[in-house]
């Protein structure tokens, strides 16, 4: 990380999330480090109240990273606005601890803001270990577009980004690796805190896009993400922030006929779920409390 003075505003403020994952924040954070060589940057890590010493370790071999422990699990989205409004840079990277950027990916992504003053948000290819890409982009999110997604797009996506490198204009790119420019994210009001994890990067970027700004994807620039980490170990407290916060975007953003075709496919998946009450782990949510979503409309 290139030093600076205290006058000196860092170009690129790098934000990463962390929640017990210690056996992946060290890539992520040495890749930040690495990629930002020979320009003004600063690097912060928000831990989310973890036990697994984790941030301990991160205050040990990175000395230079600003870290903000939490006394709570404040989520994805407050967690990184903690960061965003103590950070200074012209640029804001979200990059997720089980992600890492590769040689020439953040000089190529900044190039894309200073080609195009329109951009405010912009997403490189996202590929696991064995070189899968992962569906890190997309339109517009509703009802029937998340069931053609599913069961078409995604595949159909997943093959043809490994040859096809055309950048393009999209609704939202992934959170797991996006950058962002600071004008944009302050027009949509940055992250919005009703999501606890889940959506936010995509009501983000739908809200950076209302505001004027571009939000692009550019699939020849890549980096690694391993995907799930910090969520795998509770896969139904996983399922329930994933569905809590689906209800609550769709609450903002979708017609009422879209919201009631959602909450009536969930009704049936979680009534079945509650069925299966008793083959849950340990520490796990019991599964009547996602019917108790449908009710509240999800959100925090």
């Amino acid at each position: 990380m290139a030093e600076k003075s205290a006058s000196e505003r860092p170009v690129l403020s790098a934000i990463v999330v962390n929640f017990n994952d210690g056996a992946n924040i060290g890539r992520c954070l040495s890749s930040i480090l690495d990629g930002a060589k020979g320009f003004p940057a600063e690097v912060f890590v928000v831990d989310n109240a973890s036990s697994d010493g984790s941030p301990e370790e991160v205050a040990r071999r990175f000395p230079s990273v600003r870290l903000i422990r939490s006394p709570e699990n404040l989520g994805f989205a407050k967690a990184n606005n903690l960061a965003i409004r103590q950070s200074r840079g012209e640029f804001v990277l979200c990059l997720n601890t089980d992600a890492a950027l590769l040689e020439g990916t953040l000089p190529a992504l900044l190039d894309e803001f200073r080609l195009n003053p329109r951009t405010g948000i912009v997403g490189p290819a996202l590929h696991d270990e064995n070189g899968r890409f992962q569906v890190s982009f997309g339109g517009r999110v509703g009802f029937f577009d998340e069931l053609l997604k599913k069961a078409i797009l995604n595949r159909y996506w997943a093959k043809r980004l490994r040859k096809d490198r055309a950048r393009r204009k999209v609704v939202w790119v992934s959170g797991a690796g996006l950058l962002a420019r600071r004008e944009a994210l302050e027009a949509a009001g940055l992250f919005d805190e009703g999501f606890f994890l889940y959506f936010e990067d995509i009501d983000l970027c739908r809200r950076v896009g209302e505001a004027g700004w571009d939000v692009v994807f550019l699939p020849a620039v890549q980096a690694y993400h391993k995907g799930g980490v910090t969520t795998s170990p509770q896969r139904l407290r996983r399922r329930l922030a994933y569905r809590a916060s689906q209800l609550y975007y769709y609450r903002k953003h979708n017609s009422r006929f879209s919201q009631a075709l959602l909450r009536s496919y969930l009704s049936l998946v979680f009534r079945g779920m509650a069925l299966k009450a008793g083959r849950t782990e340990p520490g796990e949510p019991d599964p009547s409390r996602f019917l108790d979503l449908l009710k509240k409309g999800g959100g925090r």
